[in-house]
């Protein structure tokens, strides 16, 4: 009987909605600013004419302090690992801000998840990672609180000012709640208080974590010294903000530029991708009108503070990784420009055209192919934002979309209003995609299609949301209709699909152009999904039966596990390389490729297969975890960079040594007497097996699995498989009436004069001890069969004596204090009682952010 391998999108959904929801929280906030500024498009002359008129010597003197803020972070960095006790250089310190704030661009919730990346350098000269992680947490949570801290005498003053209303006292009074129970919170973690012992008892994982705090005791010296820095960066912002009015020549207010930048800093943390893009820049300007600046004022400062804050320390941290040149760079620079040219088109389209060119366009083209194109380059410079985070995954099927946008974008530039200037950067754009072209060799699989399918379905969650609130906010003059929610709902909907609204009549090109907008992004998505759909598959996702017979002569070769009857079981896929033999074996779980133990090989070639592997898997678009791999084996994946944590220990019975005699045996043989004394009895059958006694063994199992509530689990152990069972050794008890209340079956070991077994199964109404009863006849059948061991199976999560890092602990902890993990401890005490040697075994992987994702890549690649 085989086991289909069966791929479902759903589970690629549950494991990445928060990147989806990112995604679209974040089109969103790009949304409202867009609509912002077309709202207030009048006033956009405006600014140019105040950024053209603007005071240079204080924009060069804003760069300057832009560079120096960089450092400064450097600085704070560096004093948030002396509160550890490590020492780190400004060079590096520096550094590792300039990329983690790159890449936190492109990242959820960004400048939390930024601080998992980069520590390496940090990690070679000696600061551990367990260091290095509380030195990032501290950088983090001290950033939050000082931003908390200065807008406390801000809202004091600004109300008593009256620049604030009365109702921003809530807020206040929040803020102090928050820092009371934030410091009770620490001083009762510090002295075992009330608080950490309720929280222990209501969350008994949370006392490894906190012993992890207090175990790295904080030098009280530089975290002042971090609390301090981060007080001057809040000062750099709000500097910026005083150097942006000024050079704008603009009245200036150092209150209202504390106000406004605290408010810009709030959007900046809610807003969950592309660091606030959008969010910051609405609010800010938001702020900034409500306290007396014109709208185009409020505009000119917003885009001036957040080209000093924000741009120049990104492009600061891109140059950063020109310092080593490597694959990566060859990802994220193209992505980078594709994330700009989406801006670049986005701001193209909501500023007046210049007068001259226009005139001279509309000589050649119609109006109406004129507003098309000022939409069309809209709709992708939107899709170019989402695009640029894909990008970075190597994808070829984002480059092609890439591509094809920058090409829209060209043509879109040009006919729009001959712009040149962002004809010109498409044209750059498109040169770096196709110098960078090989890196993008991720293939399109079947799983990769549904990765597909999640992306236009994304774009079309988020074209939804930008026509809802297009219509929903819209001034009623440009339909003649004040819509509801429902209505703009609705008319998106019907204009998405290219449904024409006959009710909805267009009263200017701009609304005209807003309905062009909606029908040429639905006919993209549309478009991409039907792509997607009719893609052919790659990535195999089924073993022939001729792969699996070949992979049988190769465990006869170099198998020397008792897991290696498992690598050829029908839920596997089999990878073989063309350079040497042998195979690994492995299964498929959302992006990742789970690999039962170790390559099957000659012992040379074990590492140049982990190597051919990983090629494989990142071509593919996946991730690999090795699960269950022996201790003795762990240095041909250290030589390839990986690395390992514990997972648990498999015990093999020397059966030369075995024997029932001794104080220590007595437990086992009280069980053979109760059993024996009700005329139970052990019968051996070979193979093949006839139906007739399957079918006994098939309603024991049935009933097991009923009693225990179990499934039928694979993997790393079989199922009740006829056609298997057919073929290998029973071993049952039975009464007198030949009723079986337990069996279990013998299957191959290729460890060299080891045997084993798979399943063993028992009966409600089985007397107790049956299992120790069917395992001692079990051990006397493979003795006489001329074997020396037998392995007894793994003991998860047991024999951590010297936990070396906190998942370590975790782990440790959860075993020993956690009620649902009792069973473990029964399973290595049933075990036990047999004396086994106990060997460890280990999950092998390549990133410690990958570890999140392995319990539920576990749970299902055991399922059938």
């Amino acid at each position: 009987m085989k086991l289909p391998v069966k791929y479902n999108p759903v589970p690629f959904i549950r494991e990445n909605y928060k990147i989806m929801f990112s995604y679209v929280f974040t089109l969103f906030f790009v949304g409202l600013g867009i609509w912002f500024i077309q709202h207030e498009r009048a006033e956009l002359q405006q600014v140019r004419h105040l950024v053209v008129t603007s005071r240079w010597d204080w924009i060069t003197l804003g760069v300057i302090l832009s560079i120096v803020y960089v450092f400064v972070h450097g600085e704070m960095y560096k004093a948030s690992f002396a509160a550890v006790g490590s020492q780190v250089g400004l060079s590096d310190a520096t550094m590792l801000y300039m990329k983690r704030n790159f890449v936190s661009v492109f990242l959820p919730a960004g400048g939390v998840s930024s601080l998992a990346f980069f520590s390496g350098n940090i990690e070679k000269k000696g600061v551990s990672k367990s260091q290095v992680n509380f030195a990032s947490s501290i950088y983090g949570f001290v950033g939050i609180l000082s931003v908390v801290v200065i807008a406390i005498p801000v809202f004091i003053y600004a109300i008593f000012e009256g620049s604030i209303g009365a109702g921003e006292w809530f807020g206040l009074v929040a803020v102090f709640v928050l820092i009371g129970a934030i410091y009770l919170l620490y001083r009762s973690v510090a002295t075992n208080g009330r608080l950490y012992v309720l929280l222990v008892r209501y969350i008994p994982i949370a006392d490894v974590f906190l012993g992890e705090f207090k175990n790295n005791q904080i030098e009280r010296n530089s975290f002042i010294r971090t609390f301090l820095w981060s007080m001057l960066i809040e000062v750099f912002g709000i500097v910026h903000i005083y150097i942006a009015m000024v050079a704008l020549n603009i009245q200036p207010s150092l209150l209202i530029a504390t106000v406004s930048y605290v408010v810009g800093v709030v959007f900046l943390i809610i807003s969950p991708f592309l660091r606030g893009l959008g969010a910051v820049e609405a609010s800010m300007t938001f702020m900034l009108i409500r306290m007396g600046y014109s709208e185009a004022a409020a505009v000119s400062v917003t885009f001036l503070y957040r080209f000093m804050e924000f741009w120049i320390p990104l492009l600061l941290g891109a140059l950063s990784f020109l310092l080593k040149i490597n694959k990566l760079l060859m990802r994220i620079v193209p992505a980078l420009l594709i994330l700009a040219l989406g801006i670049v088109n986005i701001v193209s389209v909501l500023t007046p055209a210049i007068h001259e060119r226009l005139v001279f366009l509309k000589n050649f083209l119609p109006v109406s192919a004129i507003a098309a194109s000022n939409y069309f380059v809209l709709v992708a410079g939107l899709f170019l934002l989402v695009t640029a985070a894909f990008m970075l995954k190597g994808l070829r099927m984002a480059w092609y979309f890439a591509l094809a946008l920058c090409l829209l974008s060209l043509i879109g530039n040009l006919t729009k209003a001959i712009d040149y200037e962002e004809a010109t950067f498409s044209v750059i754009v498109i040169i770096a995609l196709i110098a960078s072209r090989k890196e993008y060799y991720v293939k399109h699989n079947s799983r990769l299609r549904y990765l597909g399918i999640q992306t236009t379905l994304l774009s079309v969650a988020a074209v939804v949301l930008y026509g809802t609130i297009g219509f929903y906010f819209l001034d009623a003059r440009h339909f003649n209709v004040d819509f509801s929610f429902l209505q703009s709902v609705r008319y998106t909907l019907e204009n998405f699909v290219l449904v024409e609204s006959e009710d909805l009549i267009a009263q200017d090109s701009f609304a005209q152009g807003f309905l062009y907008s909606i029908n040429f992004s639905g006919f993209l998505s549309l478009a991409f999904l039907v792509y997607t759909l009719i893609r052919p598959y790659i990535l195999k996702d089924v073993t022939e039966e001729a792969e699996f017979e070949w992979a049988k002569t190769q465990l006869a070769k170099y198998g020397n596990s008792a897991m290696d009857y498992f690598k050829t079981y029908q839920d596997k896929l089999i990878y073989r390389s063309e350079e040497f033999e042998g195979f690994i074996s492995y299964r498929i779980s959302g992006n990742f490729a789970v690999v039962l133990e170790s390559p099957v090989a000659a012992e040379e070639n074990v590492k140049p297969f982990i190597k051919s592997f990983d090629q494989y898997c990142f071509e593919s678009g996946v991730k690999s975890f090795y699960y269950r791999v022996a201790e003795e084996t762990l240095g041909h994946f250290a030589a390839c960079g990986k690395k390992s944590i514990y997972l648990g220990q498999e015990g093999v019975v020397d059966l030369s040594t075995f024997t029932l005699e001794g104080g220590s045996r007595k437990s086992i043989r009280n069980a053979l007497k109760k059993v024996a004394e009700k005329g139970f009895q052990s019968k051996i059958y070979t193979a093949p097996i006839k139906d007739g006694l399957l079918q006994k063994i098939k309603s024991v199992s049935d009933e097991w699995l009923e009693d225990t509530e179990r499934e039928e689990i694979v993997f790393s152990q079989g199922m009740f498989d006829w056609d298997e069972l057919k073929n290998q050794t029973i071993i049952t008890v039975e009464n007198a009436e030949e009723k079986i209340v337990a069996f279990l079956n013998v299957i191959p070991d290729y460890a060299e004069g080891e045997g084993t077994y798979d399943l063993i199964r028992k009966t409600q109404d089985a007397p107790n001890g049956v299992i120790d009863f069917i395992l001692v006849e079990l051990f006397k059948h493979l003795k006489d069969s001329g074997c020396t061991s037998v392995n007894i199976g793994f003991a998860p999560l047991s024999g951590l004596e010297d936990p070396k890092n906190l998942t370590e602990r975790s782990m440790k902890f959860a075993y020993e204090k956690i009620r649902s993990f009792s069973h473990y401890k029964g399973l290595r005490d049933a075990k036990d009682k047999f004396s086994p040697v106990w060997y460890n075994k280990y999950l092998v992987y390549d990133q410690d952010y990958d570890l999140i994702q392995v319990p539920a890549v576990l749970s299902k690649v055991i399922k059938p």
